[in-house]
């Protein structure tokens, strides 16, 4: 049996919290917060202090009875080159060769080039992100006015929200990545339905998969699936197919 220490962004909760309780292997989880994608220098400085943490072994061990960790995974992509220098001292880490979690969710990066050169401009929810992040849709944008208008008086108010949503216009559709595994897709699916029908975007679903998340906690590591980063090396970009090197 491998000790697993994953580190992971907290959209990643409910499907790799499934996943470890079906896993072979003891599988140790530490979720961040998902708002660090924001700022990815403070993202690779919060999974570092983890990595370093997981190096001194086991939480709790006070008569060292347990081994260290074999692996520490990260439940990350690329991430805006958040996970850029991260590197650990004795235990190899384990990355997805991902772009950014969407990959995970769809199973492989095949499939995520794939869906993205089939559906582009597409925004995609999950429902890890729907429960865990702030997602677009009526409720965000009527917390947000309010909160500037608050602050600002209605016409700045309304100024602000008029930049706030430029970015918007880079998109066309709300797509939502289903798992049939779980038995809650309904409710996501209408969520997504509701942010769509708010910024008249088109609907799609996609059939995620759980494989490609699946093997990594069953501790199968293959070559063209992850990177596996031994003791004092450093992760950086690729620029090619392989995503991470």
């Amino acid at each position: 049996m491998l000790k697993l220490k994953v580190i992971a962004c907290d959209v990643l909760n409910r499907e790799i919290s499934y996943l470890a309780g079906k896993s072979k292997h003891y599988v140790d989880i530490t979720f961040l917060h998902q708002g660090l994608h924001d700022t990815p220098d403070r993202l690779r400085e919060m999974v570092q202090a983890q990595i370093d943490r997981a190096n001194e072994g086991f939480p709790y061990n006070y008569y060292n009875t347990c081994p260290h960790y074999d692996y520490i995974i990260l439940g990350y992509g690329l991430c805006s080159n958040g996970i850029v220098g991260l590197t650990s001292s004795k235990i190899p880490i384990v990355v997805p060769r991902a772009h950014d979690c969407i990959t995970l969710f769809i199973g492989s990066k095949e499939k995520y080039k794939s869906y993205f050169e089939k559906y582009p401009g597409t925004y995609w929810f999950s429902s890890g992100w729907i429960e865990r992040g702030w997602q677009p849709g009526e409720i965000k944008y009527n917390a947000i006015l309010k909160d500037y208008t608050e602050r600002y008086g209605e016409d700045n108010a309304e100024f602000l929200m008029k930049m706030e949503q430029n970015w918007m216009k880079e998109y066309k559709s709300a797509g939502f990545i289903s798992w049939d595994c779980f038995n809650n897709n309904d409710y996501y699916r209408d969520f997504t339905k509701k942010s769509a029908d708010f910024f008249k975007w088109d609907f799609i679903e996609i059939a995620g998969s759980p494989s490609l998340m699946e093997r990594i906690i069953n501790g199968e590591f293959n070559s063209d699936e992850v990177l596996v980063v031994p003791p004092n090396s450093s992760i950086s970009p690729a620029y090619d197919d392989r995503i991470i090197k």
